[in-house]
């Protein structure tokens, strides 16, 4: 299984290209690799192989006639871009998306274990600062469910 693992500050290039870290490369040598709208206003990257487990389990859980769940498939299967890494390690970025995620120059390429996120570097440092107290809140409700599961009470 693949590690898409670190935090890097890349450069989005004139050409609306972003040069992924030579650690990340390595682990993506399937092809095509497939570039989405996420969560949060940032871009996911996906392998092949995780993407497909990721759009099939969007397809079998949602619902054509439910609109919450056609909503849902609009915002992460339609944008969907097939991209391949270049021979200089860059992936580019299509209008659309990097619009969305209000690329500009600087920008945070986020390894997620099996998938990577890519966010405008001021985007991705204000989501970390307004979103500190979800963070903790949830690091409490994981060591709960954690405990729980181990049989040990507070």
């Amino acid at each position: 299984m693949i590690r898409l693992t670190g935090e890097f500050k890349v450069t989005l290039d004139e050409k609306s290209r972003i040069s992924l870290p030579a650690s990340l490369r390595k682990c993506l040598d399937e092809s095509p690799l497939h570039l989405t709208k996420g969560s949060d206003n940032c871009l996911w990257l996906y392998p092949d192989s995780q993407w497909n487990d990721m759009e099939n389990t969007i397809m079998k859980n949602t619902d054509l006639f439910s609109k919450k769940d056609r909503d849902l498939r609009r915002r992460i299967i339609g944008p969907k871009q097939d991209i391949k890494i270049d021979n200089a390690g860059r992936i580019p970025i299509a209008p659309s998306l990097r619009e969305y995620a209000g690329l500009s120059k600087e920008c945070v390429v986020l390894g997620q274990v099996d998938y990577i996120e890519i966010w405008d570097e001021e985007r991705y440092q204000a989501f970390l600062t307004d979103s500190e107290d979800e963070y903790n809140a949830a690091s409490e409700e994981l060591s709960l469910r954690l405990k729980k599961q181990r049989g040990i009470s507070d």
